[in-house]
């Protein structure tokens, strides 16, 4: 099994910063793709950002210019800075992970626990 602890998320004023942290640990062979995700009360899930293992990055476009993904391959962690924050980024964000582990070298895709991001207005 592949687990994913995230960290960093917050209370910040709008226009503040925050930077969300995602560590997997467990049998990993190697890890594809790893993302954010938030789900707002009364929305659905969607995907803020993306991040290829080979660097290659995809932005909700309500993020763009704002959100910036890295990933650390050797650390297997995934980082989301978010900058000028508005109200409307209020949510739980959560980490996702596809890639494959285990001594089959099995496909898995694992979620985080999730952590809270609120910016005041």
């Amino acid at each position: 099994q592949v687990q994913l602890v995230e960290s960093g998320g917050g209370l910040v004023q709008a226009g503040g910063s925050l930077r969300l942290s995602c560590a997997a640990s467990g049998s990993i062979f190697s890890i594809n793709a790893m993302g954010w995700y938030r789900q707002a009360p009364g929305k659905q899930r969607e995907l803020v950002a993306a991040i290829t293992s080979g660097g290659s990055t995809n932005y909700a476009d309500s993020v763009k210019g704002r959100f910036t993904i890295s990933r650390d391959n050797a650390k297997n962690t995934v980082y989301l800075q978010m900058n000028s924050l508005k109200p409307e980024d209020t949510a739980v964000y959560y980490c996702n992970a596809r890639g494959a582990a285990g001594w089959g070298h099995a496909d898995f895709g694992s979620w985080g626990q999730g952590t809270q991001v609120t910016v005041s207005s």
